[in-house]
């Protein structure tokens, strides 16, 4: 065994030798990183569960060293990992052990800003938040809003087809991206999508974003903007029963009101948010929802008394209506801040990031509440209530194998009573590694077939960002021994998304 580790070892020193030199004749010193205490930093993304060194980490800063680290890497066989600022929580980013990281942090020009056009042109490096920044002289701003969306680019959230607390009205990143312009793995300059209102062939706009890094390597981004709101308002309202609070949010759609922000977290989430940011909350209530509008003067004042006769008639116990500006932005401060607010509470947290009917919310929050017996792990529910995305935060101890073990099953469970529910196994996190499994459970073996057709089109070599989204046939055959019958879903009668 030791001699297997031995010549191992030797083996990846001897990779990573011929890698480095091929890299050192096209990219400047301080573009390339290969020393393991430099390649540290970028062993994982915010799915730091999972770790792994690469050979190297190339850092180039035009689009032309783009193409030629990528020719290289196809010229010699090795894989390619983009990434961005890693602020992603499935793994997206996770190294291969025998290829690079291709990072695109210095790629962080804003090229122009349109007014009139009410467009941003952007490199992949440049924050979510910065987009808005930018725009705001005019009276525009970037609409989708990650939580991350301070350190958060757009070249991952064309990856991953980012959302955010605002999505339900302004939409997805997919909904609010005009035209991507990106290197495929052969170093071909490929651009999807159009400043015009149609672009020539097929519209593959779509298949680009969301694809997480796997079809080719975003160097440009033109983005939607959209007028700043005259004004805002926040309901926060408290129940003292989540399937209460489900209930609310699917009546609240029902009525045809379409909130700008509809965000629900329960009584653990909202207690761990209080005790860091002090956002207000009430902490005696089981599930408590932010519900925003936005608009003209007018049209927030009748949908905030719509919203709120509403809530009332689905059990709301209390309501609170943002009166100031400072008051609407410290609601928000608590959702937007919960993913660290559990980093307080517990030394490990796993995000999860799965998908159901909006009716169907209550259920799977009582599921979880009994799973978190089955499994011995607390676990805090924060989620996109509007559109039924839900981010159940497993509380553990990655110090411990067992916990881990425990943490990784409890997530696997609440993915598949998702797709039991006729959901999804992912709204906007994206598969990544950590969700592969759960892919198995989803979609049939024609279905992985087709993904991977797809994949194959835009990347032959299969050596773009691989090993990831995609499950092969191999480990759903391994995974289905407990969990898939005869390649069928558990309750097929069940309509999905």
């Amino acid at each position: 065994m030791e001699a297997l580790a031995q010549s191992a070892t030797e083996g990846r020193a001897e990779r990573q030798r011929e890698v480095v030199q091929a890299l050192m004749a096209t990219l400047p010193p301080h573009c390339l990183l290969y020393r393991d205490e430099d390649t540290a930093p970028y062993e994982c993304d915010g799915l730091s569960v999972y770790r792994q060194l690469p050979l190297a980490v190339a850092l180039p800063e035009t689009e032309a060293q783009v193409q030629r680290v990528v020719q290289i890497c196809r010229r010699i066989g090795v894989p390619v990992v983009p990434r961005g600022a890693g602020t992603g929580l499935s793994g997206g980013a996770t190294p291969i052990g025998h290829g690079i990281v291709l990072s695109l942090a210095r790629f962080t020009k804003i090229v122009d800003v349109d007014p009139y056009a009410r467009t941003a042109t952007v490199q992949p490096g440049v924050r979510n938040l910065a987009v808005s920044e930018a725009a705001a002289p005019y009276g525009l701003y970037y609409a989708p809003d990650p939580s991350s969306q301070i350190a958060c680019t757009i070249g991952g959230n064309v990856s991953e087809n980012s959302g955010g607390v605002h999505c339900l009205k302004y939409g997805l990143t997919v909904h609010n991206v005009l035209r991507v312009r990106a290197v495929t793995m052969d170093g071909e300059i490929v651009e999807f999508g159009s400043l015009a209102p149609d672009a020539p062939g097929l519209d593959l706009l779509a298949v680009m974003i969301g694809s997480e890094g796997m079809f080719a390597i975003v160097t440009e981004v033109t983005v939607k903007l959209i007028p700043k709101p005259q004004t805002a308002q926040v309901v926060l309202a408290s129940f003292d029963d989540v399937v209460k609070g489900g209930e609310a949010v699917a009546a609240i759609i029902a009525a045809g009101i379409i909130p700008a922000g509809l965000e629900m977290m329960d009584k653990p989430a909202t207690r761990a948010v209080e005790s860091f940011v002090g956002a207000g909350y009430d902490l005696d209530a089981a599930a408590i929802l932010l519900c925003e509008s936005d608009g003209t003067p007018e049209e927030v004042a009748e949908e905030i008394v719509r919203m709120t006769a509403v809530l009332r008639e689905h059990g709301a116990t209390r309501l609170q209506i943002s009166r100031t500006e400072a008051e609407r932005l410290k609601f928000w401060s608590g959702r937007k801040n919960a993913f660290p607010a559990a980093g307080r509470v517990s030394p490990d947290y796993y995000c999860m990031d799965g998908t159901v009917p909006r009716r169907t919310i209550g259920m799977l929050l009582a599921r979880i509440e009994t799973m978190e017996s089955k499994y011995g792990l607390r676990c805090m529910n924060v989620f996109h209530a509007g559109d039924g995305n839900m981010h159940p935060l497993i509380l553990f101890n990655g110090n411990d194998p067992d916990e881990l073990r425990r943490a990784e099953a409890f997530g696997a469970d609440i993915l598949e009573a998702c797709v039991e529910l006729g959901g999804t196994v992912t709204g906007e996190h994206g598969v990544g590694i950590e969700k592969l499994n759960s892919m198995c459970v989803q979609f049939s073996e024609a279905e992985r077939a087709a993904f991977f057709a797809v994949k194959r089109a835009f990347d032959p070599a299969e050596l773009l960002n691989p090993t990831k989204g995609i499950p092969t046939r191999a480990r759903c055959a391994e995974y289905g021994k407990l969990h898939v019958r005869g390649g069928l879903l558990p309750h097929p009668d069940l309509p999905r998304f």
